[in-house]
Protein backbone atom coordinates (compact mmCIF):
# COMPACT_ATOMS: atom_id res chain seq x y z
CA UNK A 1 0.00 0.00 0.00
CA UNK A 2 1.41 3.45 -0.57
CA UNK A 3 2.52 5.16 2.21
CA UNK A 4 0.26 8.40 1.94
CA UNK A 5 -2.61 5.64 2.36
CA UNK A 6 -1.24 4.03 5.23
CA UNK A 7 -0.15 6.85 7.22
CA UNK A 8 -2.60 7.24 10.30
CA UNK A 9 -1.62 10.78 11.33
CA UNK A 10 -3.03 14.08 8.93
CA UNK A 11 -3.43 17.50 9.67
CA UNK A 12 -7.07 18.78 8.75
CA UNK A 13 -7.91 22.18 8.64
CA UNK A 14 -11.79 22.86 9.27
CA UNK A 15 -13.68 25.66 7.93
CA UNK A 16 -16.91 26.96 8.82
CA UNK A 17 -18.27 30.38 8.94
CA UNK A 18 -19.65 29.75 13.00
CA UNK A 19 -18.24 28.64 16.10
CA UNK A 20 -20.04 26.85 18.52
CA UNK A 21 -23.35 24.94 18.48
CA UNK A 22 -26.42 26.13 16.43
CA UNK A 23 -27.72 22.80 13.88
CA UNK A 24 -27.35 20.06 12.56
CA UNK A 25 -24.18 21.27 10.73
CA UNK A 26 -22.50 22.37 13.86
CA UNK A 27 -23.29 19.07 15.65
CA UNK A 28 -21.74 17.21 12.37
CA UNK A 29 -18.50 19.59 12.23
CA UNK A 30 -17.81 19.29 16.32
CA UNK A 31 -18.29 15.04 16.38
CA UNK A 32 -16.77 14.27 13.39
CA UNK A 33 -13.59 16.72 14.66
CA UNK A 34 -13.50 14.81 18.09
CA UNK A 35 -13.42 11.35 16.39
CA UNK A 36 -11.04 11.94 14.08
CA UNK A 37 -8.88 13.95 16.50
CA UNK A 38 -8.85 10.53 18.90
CA UNK A 39 -7.40 8.71 15.72
CA UNK A 40 -4.06 10.96 16.40
CA UNK A 41 -5.19 13.75 13.58
CA UNK A 42 -4.54 16.95 14.27
CA UNK A 43 -7.55 19.18 13.61
CA UNK A 44 -7.97 23.04 13.10
CA UNK A 45 -10.68 25.37 12.89
CA UNK A 46 -10.94 28.36 10.34
CA UNK A 47 -14.24 30.12 11.45
CA UNK A 48 -16.58 32.80 11.66
CA UNK A 49 -18.49 34.42 14.54
CA UNK A 50 -19.63 32.65 17.64
CA UNK A 51 -22.94 31.23 18.03
CA UNK A 52 -23.20 31.95 22.09
CA UNK A 53 -23.86 28.20 22.19
CA UNK A 54 -20.86 25.79 23.58
CA UNK A 55 -18.45 28.09 22.34
CA UNK A 56 -16.11 26.43 25.15
CA UNK A 57 -16.91 22.95 23.97
CA UNK A 58 -15.13 23.77 20.47
CA UNK A 59 -12.34 25.86 21.62
CA UNK A 60 -11.60 22.27 23.41
CA UNK A 61 -12.17 20.24 20.55
CA UNK A 62 -10.12 22.49 18.18
CA UNK A 63 -6.71 23.38 20.01
CA UNK A 64 -5.63 25.31 16.77
CA UNK A 65 -8.06 28.16 15.67
CA UNK A 66 -8.00 31.15 12.91
CA UNK A 67 -10.38 33.65 12.61
CA UNK A 68 -11.89 34.27 9.36
CA UNK A 69 -10.70 37.61 7.96
CA UNK A 70 -12.90 40.80 7.91
CA UNK A 71 -12.17 44.47 6.64
CA UNK A 72 -10.16 45.30 9.32
CA UNK A 73 -7.86 42.50 11.35
CA UNK A 74 -7.40 39.31 11.18
CA UNK A 75 -4.48 36.93 8.96
CA UNK A 76 -5.08 36.20 5.20
CA UNK A 77 -6.87 32.79 3.84
CA UNK A 78 -2.92 32.21 2.59
CA UNK A 79 -1.56 32.75 5.88
CA UNK A 80 -3.95 30.56 7.66
CA UNK A 81 -2.80 28.09 5.20
CA UNK A 82 0.67 28.39 5.36
CA UNK A 83 0.80 28.82 9.19
CA UNK A 84 -1.09 25.55 9.98
CA UNK A 85 0.13 23.83 7.01
CA UNK A 86 -3.06 21.14 6.55
CA UNK A 87 -2.78 18.14 4.22
CA UNK A 88 -6.02 18.50 3.30
CA UNK A 89 -9.02 21.25 3.96
CA UNK A 90 -12.88 20.43 5.15
CA UNK A 91 -14.98 23.53 4.23
CA UNK A 92 -18.47 22.99 5.94
CA UNK A 93 -20.97 26.40 5.26
CA UNK A 94 -19.09 29.80 3.78
CA UNK A 95 -20.82 32.05 2.18
CA UNK A 96 -18.03 34.47 1.26
CA UNK A 97 -16.97 33.44 -2.34
CA UNK A 98 -13.50 35.16 -1.69
CA UNK A 99 -12.84 33.03 1.12
CA UNK A 100 -14.01 30.09 -1.06
CA UNK A 101 -11.35 30.98 -4.20
CA UNK A 102 -9.13 31.72 -2.03
CA UNK A 103 -8.91 28.31 -0.25
CA UNK A 104 -9.26 26.56 -3.42
CA UNK A 105 -5.72 28.80 -4.86
CA UNK A 106 -4.29 27.52 -2.09
CA UNK A 107 -2.86 24.43 -3.21
CA UNK A 108 -4.09 21.90 -0.84
CA UNK A 109 -6.40 19.17 -1.47
CA UNK A 110 -10.23 20.67 -0.65
CA UNK A 111 -13.16 18.48 0.23
CA UNK A 112 -16.63 20.36 1.03
CA UNK A 113 -19.15 18.89 2.66
CA UNK A 114 -22.79 20.29 1.55
CA UNK A 115 -24.82 20.46 4.54
CA UNK A 116 -28.23 22.12 2.99
CA UNK A 117 -28.78 23.62 -0.72
CA UNK A 118 -27.46 26.95 -0.23
CA UNK A 119 -24.55 26.61 -2.47
CA UNK A 120 -26.77 26.16 -5.76
CA UNK A 121 -30.28 27.82 -4.94
CA UNK A 122 -30.38 31.37 -4.48
CA UNK A 123 -32.92 31.12 -1.33
CA UNK A 124 -31.51 28.46 0.45
CA UNK A 125 -34.09 26.23 1.18
CA UNK A 126 -35.29 24.47 -2.27
CA UNK A 127 -38.78 25.88 -2.03
CA UNK A 128 -41.31 28.23 -3.15
CA UNK A 129 -41.59 30.62 -0.29
CA UNK A 130 -45.48 31.19 -0.72
CA UNK A 131 -46.50 27.56 -1.46
CA UNK A 132 -43.48 25.60 0.17
CA UNK A 133 -43.48 23.31 -2.32
CA UNK A 134 -40.44 22.17 -3.14
CA UNK A 135 -38.30 22.74 -6.35
CA UNK A 136 -37.19 19.96 -8.75
CA UNK A 137 -35.19 22.68 -11.03
CA UNK A 138 -31.38 23.60 -11.05
CA UNK A 139 -30.36 26.83 -10.85
CA UNK A 140 -31.11 28.50 -13.76
CA UNK A 141 -32.89 31.71 -15.16
CA UNK A 142 -36.04 30.54 -13.35
CA UNK A 143 -34.91 31.19 -10.33
CA UNK A 144 -35.27 35.11 -11.66
CA UNK A 145 -38.58 34.83 -13.05
CA UNK A 146 -41.17 33.61 -11.71
CA UNK A 147 -39.28 32.50 -8.32
CA UNK A 148 -38.23 35.74 -7.88
CA UNK A 149 -35.27 34.66 -6.07
CA UNK A 150 -33.34 37.57 -6.34
CA UNK A 151 -35.58 38.91 -3.52
CA UNK A 152 -34.86 37.42 -0.22
CA UNK A 153 -35.79 38.98 3.47
CA UNK A 154 -33.24 40.97 5.16
CA UNK A 155 -33.05 39.30 8.61
CA UNK A 156 -29.81 41.80 9.85
CA UNK A 157 -31.82 45.08 10.09
CA UNK A 158 -32.63 48.05 8.16
CA UNK A 159 -33.96 47.50 5.07
CA UNK A 160 -36.70 44.37 4.75
CA UNK A 161 -35.69 42.84 1.86
CA UNK A 162 -32.12 42.46 0.27
CA UNK A 163 -30.69 41.48 -3.20
CA UNK A 164 -29.60 38.25 -3.93
CA UNK A 165 -27.18 37.64 -7.20
CA UNK A 166 -27.76 35.52 -9.90
CA UNK A 167 -24.21 36.05 -11.24
CA UNK A 168 -22.77 35.30 -7.60
CA UNK A 169 -24.60 31.90 -7.56
CA UNK A 170 -23.42 31.07 -10.64
CA UNK A 171 -19.82 31.33 -9.13
CA UNK A 172 -20.63 29.73 -5.99
CA UNK A 173 -21.32 26.65 -8.31
CA UNK A 174 -18.42 26.86 -10.51
CA UNK A 175 -16.13 27.16 -7.48
CA UNK A 176 -17.33 24.34 -5.72
CA UNK A 177 -16.97 22.54 -9.09
CA UNK A 178 -13.57 22.43 -8.66
CA UNK A 179 -13.35 20.94 -5.13
CA UNK A 180 -11.84 17.51 -5.17
CA UNK A 181 -14.67 15.80 -3.61
CA UNK A 182 -18.05 16.49 -2.72
CA UNK A 183 -19.34 15.06 0.68
CA UNK A 184 -23.40 14.75 0.87
CA UNK A 185 -25.76 12.74 3.77
CA UNK A 186 -28.14 10.95 0.45
CA UNK A 187 -28.51 9.87 -2.61
CA UNK A 188 -31.36 12.71 -2.79
CA UNK A 189 -28.54 15.20 -1.99
CA UNK A 190 -26.38 14.09 -4.28
CA UNK A 191 -28.96 14.18 -7.11
CA UNK A 192 -29.11 18.06 -6.67
CA UNK A 193 -25.55 18.20 -7.03
CA UNK A 194 -25.62 15.85 -10.16
CA UNK A 195 -28.57 18.35 -11.45
CA UNK A 196 -26.69 20.92 -10.78
CA UNK A 197 -23.55 20.08 -13.26
CA UNK A 198 -21.40 18.63 -10.38
CA UNK A 199 -18.84 15.26 -11.50
CA UNK A 200 -20.73 12.42 -10.07
CA UNK A 201 -17.18 10.99 -9.63
CA UNK A 202 -16.36 13.80 -7.16
CA UNK A 203 -19.42 13.22 -4.81
CA UNK A 204 -19.44 11.24 -1.52
CA UNK A 205 -22.06 9.91 0.46
CA UNK A 206 -21.30 10.43 4.13
CA UNK A 207 -23.92 10.12 7.11
CA UNK A 208 -22.37 12.14 9.63
CA UNK A 209 -21.30 10.42 12.52
CA UNK A 210 -22.67 10.95 16.01
CA UNK A 211 -21.20 9.53 19.39
CA UNK A 212 -24.57 7.82 21.31
CA UNK A 213 -22.62 5.81 23.33
CA UNK A 214 -23.58 2.07 24.56
CA UNK A 215 -26.31 2.47 26.54
CA UNK A 216 -28.80 -0.17 25.13
CA UNK A 217 -31.42 1.98 26.43
CA UNK A 218 -34.80 2.78 24.47
CA UNK A 219 -38.28 4.89 24.89
CA UNK A 220 -40.58 4.00 27.80
CA UNK A 221 -43.77 4.37 25.67
CA UNK A 222 -45.72 5.94 29.31
CA UNK A 223 -49.06 6.84 29.55
CA UNK A 224 -47.79 10.00 29.14
CA UNK A 225 -48.57 10.16 25.35
CA UNK A 226 -45.72 12.12 24.84
CA UNK A 227 -44.98 13.35 21.82
CA UNK A 228 -41.39 15.21 20.44
CA UNK A 229 -40.15 17.30 17.85
CA UNK A 230 -36.24 18.42 18.09
CA UNK A 231 -34.84 21.33 15.42
CA UNK A 232 -34.71 24.84 14.24
CA UNK A 233 -38.29 26.78 14.34
CA UNK A 234 -38.18 28.60 10.99
CA UNK A 235 -40.89 27.99 8.29
CA UNK A 236 -39.28 25.49 6.28
CA UNK A 237 -39.71 22.97 9.65
CA UNK A 238 -43.17 23.47 9.57
CA UNK A 239 -43.98 23.64 12.82
CA UNK A 240 -46.77 25.39 12.00
CA UNK A 241 -48.39 22.53 9.90
CA UNK A 242 -47.70 19.70 12.88
CA UNK A 243 -49.62 21.66 15.41
CA UNK A 244 -52.49 21.59 12.90
CA UNK A 245 -51.96 18.22 12.81
CA UNK A 246 -52.30 17.91 16.51
CA UNK A 247 -55.26 19.90 16.78
CA UNK A 248 -57.13 16.60 15.26
CA UNK A 249 -55.55 14.33 17.85
CA UNK A 250 -58.97 12.56 19.73
CA UNK A 251 -56.73 11.12 22.58
CA UNK A 252 -54.80 12.55 25.49
CA UNK A 253 -51.11 13.64 24.83
CA UNK A 254 -48.22 15.98 25.66
CA UNK A 255 -45.92 17.35 22.83
CA UNK A 256 -42.74 19.16 23.81
CA UNK A 257 -41.22 21.63 21.04
CA UNK A 258 -37.52 22.15 21.34
CA UNK A 259 -35.59 24.43 19.37
CA UNK A 260 -35.53 28.11 18.43
CA UNK A 261 -35.95 30.05 15.30
CA UNK A 262 -37.85 33.23 14.02
CA UNK A 263 -40.79 31.13 13.05
CA UNK A 264 -41.22 30.99 16.77
CA UNK A 265 -43.51 33.58 17.75
CA UNK A 266 -45.82 32.73 14.98
CA UNK A 267 -46.44 29.19 16.07
CA UNK A 268 -46.62 30.31 19.99
CA UNK A 269 -49.37 32.47 19.02
CA UNK A 270 -50.96 29.96 16.24
CA UNK A 271 -50.81 27.35 19.57
CA UNK A 272 -52.61 29.59 21.69
CA UNK A 273 -55.58 30.02 18.52
CA UNK A 274 -55.85 26.06 18.35
CA UNK A 275 -56.40 25.60 22.22
CA UNK A 276 -53.07 23.32 22.40
CA UNK A 277 -51.86 25.58 25.41
CA UNK A 278 -51.21 23.14 28.16
CA UNK A 279 -50.61 20.32 25.95
CA UNK A 280 -47.64 22.21 23.53
CA UNK A 281 -44.99 23.30 25.22
CA UNK A 282 -42.35 25.52 23.54
CA UNK A 283 -38.86 24.80 25.75
CA UNK A 284 -35.98 26.52 23.44
CA UNK A 285 -32.77 25.32 22.17
CA UNK A 286 -31.54 22.30 24.28
CA UNK A 287 -27.91 20.72 24.01
CA UNK A 288 -27.76 17.51 22.41
CA UNK A 289 -26.10 16.08 25.42
CA UNK A 290 -29.37 16.61 27.29
CA UNK A 291 -31.85 15.42 24.46
CA UNK A 292 -31.75 11.90 25.95
CA UNK A 293 -33.99 12.44 28.61
CA UNK A 294 -36.69 13.79 25.94
CA UNK A 295 -36.10 10.92 23.98
CA UNK A 296 -36.45 8.22 26.48
CA UNK A 297 -39.78 9.60 27.98
CA UNK A 298 -41.41 10.06 24.48
CA UNK A 299 -43.61 7.74 22.36
CA UNK A 300 -43.07 9.48 18.77
CA UNK A 301 -40.90 11.64 17.05
CA UNK A 302 -42.41 14.05 14.85
CA UNK A 303 -40.62 15.34 11.73
CA UNK A 304 -42.77 17.80 10.02
CA UNK A 305 -39.99 19.55 7.27
CA UNK A 306 -41.53 20.87 4.28
CA UNK A 307 -38.73 21.73 2.62
CA UNK A 308 -36.57 19.08 1.43
CA UNK A 309 -34.31 17.65 3.97
CA UNK A 310 -30.75 16.79 3.03
CA UNK A 311 -31.20 13.93 5.39
CA UNK A 312 -32.90 14.86 8.65
CA UNK A 313 -30.59 13.11 11.25
CA UNK A 314 -32.44 14.01 13.72
CA UNK A 315 -34.98 11.38 12.76
CA UNK A 316 -32.24 8.64 13.01
CA UNK A 317 -30.62 10.07 16.39
CA UNK A 318 -34.19 9.68 17.76
CA UNK A 319 -34.53 6.01 16.54
CA UNK A 320 -31.46 5.16 18.16
CA UNK A 321 -33.72 5.32 21.26
CA UNK A 322 -36.32 2.88 20.12
CA UNK A 323 -38.62 5.95 19.18
CA UNK A 324 -40.84 5.37 15.37
CA UNK A 325 -41.23 8.42 13.37
CA UNK A 326 -43.56 10.08 11.52
CA UNK A 327 -42.70 12.71 8.73
CA UNK A 328 -43.58 13.82 5.63
CA UNK A 329 -41.89 12.53 2.77
CA UNK A 330 -39.65 15.44 1.31
CA UNK A 331 -35.61 15.19 -0.02
CA UNK A 332 -34.09 12.62 1.70
CA UNK A 333 -35.89 11.39 4.31
CA UNK A 334 -37.43 8.29 2.73
CA UNK A 335 -34.35 6.61 2.66
CA UNK A 336 -34.19 6.13 6.46
CA UNK A 337 -38.29 6.58 7.61
CA UNK A 338 -39.13 3.84 5.95
CA UNK A 339 -43.27 3.45 5.76
CA UNK A 340 -44.85 0.67 7.78
CA UNK A 341 -41.43 -0.52 9.24
CA UNK A 342 -39.65 2.26 10.89
CA UNK A 343 -42.41 4.86 11.23
CA UNK A 344 -44.50 6.28 8.71
CA UNK A 345 -44.10 7.94 6.07
CA UNK A 346 -47.00 10.62 5.12
CA UNK A 347 -47.78 12.63 2.10
CA UNK A 348 -46.39 15.72 1.61
CA UNK A 349 -48.88 18.28 3.85
CA UNK A 350 -51.50 15.48 4.44
CA UNK A 351 -51.79 16.75 8.11
CA UNK A 352 -55.44 14.09 8.12
CA UNK A 353 -53.18 11.41 7.75
CA UNK A 354 -50.29 12.84 9.82
CA UNK A 355 -52.61 12.95 12.70
CA UNK A 356 -53.82 9.47 11.93
CA UNK A 357 -50.41 7.92 12.17
CA UNK A 358 -49.47 9.47 15.41
CA UNK A 359 -52.98 8.73 17.34
CA UNK A 360 -52.05 5.10 15.57
CA UNK A 361 -49.06 5.03 17.83
CA UNK A 362 -49.92 6.56 20.69
CA UNK A 363 -53.17 4.60 21.38
CA UNK A 364 -51.24 0.97 20.27
CA UNK A 365 -48.34 1.21 22.26
CA UNK A 366 -47.10 -2.43 21.13
CA UNK A 367 -47.06 -1.33 17.35
CA UNK A 368 -45.03 1.75 18.27
CA UNK A 369 -42.58 -0.70 20.21
CA UNK A 370 -42.62 -2.75 17.63
CA UNK A 371 -41.40 -0.39 14.68
CA UNK A 372 -39.41 1.75 17.42
CA UNK A 373 -37.36 -1.91 17.55
CA UNK A 374 -36.66 -1.67 13.76
CA UNK A 375 -36.03 1.64 13.71
CA UNK A 376 -33.19 1.08 16.26
CA UNK A 377 -32.26 -2.20 14.31
CA UNK A 378 -31.95 -0.02 10.95
CA UNK A 379 -30.22 2.65 11.99
CA UNK A 380 -27.69 0.93 14.21
CA UNK A 381 -26.82 -1.27 11.40
CA UNK A 382 -27.05 1.39 8.16
CA UNK A 383 -25.48 4.33 10.17
CA UNK A 384 -22.70 2.80 12.24
CA UNK A 385 -20.71 5.74 13.76
CA UNK A 386 -17.49 3.44 13.66
CA UNK A 387 -17.56 2.56 9.92
CA UNK A 388 -18.96 6.02 8.63
CA UNK A 389 -15.72 7.79 10.43
CA UNK A 390 -13.67 4.87 8.89
CA UNK A 391 -15.19 5.92 5.59
CA UNK A 392 -14.81 9.55 6.09
CA UNK A 393 -11.36 9.45 6.76
CA UNK A 394 -10.51 6.93 4.03
CA UNK A 395 -12.03 9.13 1.66
CA UNK A 396 -9.32 11.80 3.10
CA UNK A 397 -6.56 9.82 2.38
CA UNK A 398 -7.53 8.94 -0.57
CA UNK A 399 -7.68 12.63 -1.74
CA UNK A 400 -4.54 13.56 -0.40
CA UNK A 401 -2.71 11.14 -2.55
CA UNK A 402 -4.35 12.10 -5.77
CA UNK A 403 -3.29 15.36 -4.88
CA UNK A 404 -0.04 14.06 -4.17
CA UNK A 405 0.26 12.31 -7.41
CA UNK A 406 -1.25 14.72 -9.81
CA UNK A 407 0.24 17.64 -7.98
CA UNK A 408 -2.11 20.27 -5.49
CA UNK A 409 -3.53 22.92 -8.10
CA UNK A 410 -7.18 23.47 -8.18
CA UNK A 411 -6.70 25.30 -11.14
CA UNK A 412 -6.00 21.65 -13.04
CA UNK A 413 -9.93 20.54 -12.03
CA UNK A 414 -11.66 19.37 -14.92
CA UNK A 415 -14.33 22.21 -16.20
CA UNK A 416 -17.63 21.94 -16.48
CA UNK A 417 -20.48 23.50 -18.47
CA UNK A 418 -22.49 25.51 -17.22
Amino acid sequence: MDESLADPVMKLLFVHQRLGAQGGAEANIQLSAKELQSRGHEIGLLHGSGTGKSEDDWRKTFGSRFALPNETEGQTISEVVQEFQPDLIYVHNLDNLEFMEALLNSRRPLVRMVHDHGMYCMRGYKYNYFTRVPCVRPASFYCIFPCLAFMARNRTGGFPIKWVSYTAKRKEIRLNQRCQRLVVYSQYAKEELLRNGFDAQRIEIHVPIRCWGTEAQVSSFSERNLILFAGQIVRGKGVDVLLEALAKLKVPFECIILGDGNHRGYCEQLCARLGLNGRVHFQGFVLRQDLKNFYLESSVFAISSLWPEPFGLVGPEAMRYGLPVVGFDTGGIREWLIDGETGYLVPWMDTDLFAARIEQLLTNKELARQLGRRALERVNHEYDASRQIDSLESMFRRVRHEAEVNGVNNSMARPHKN
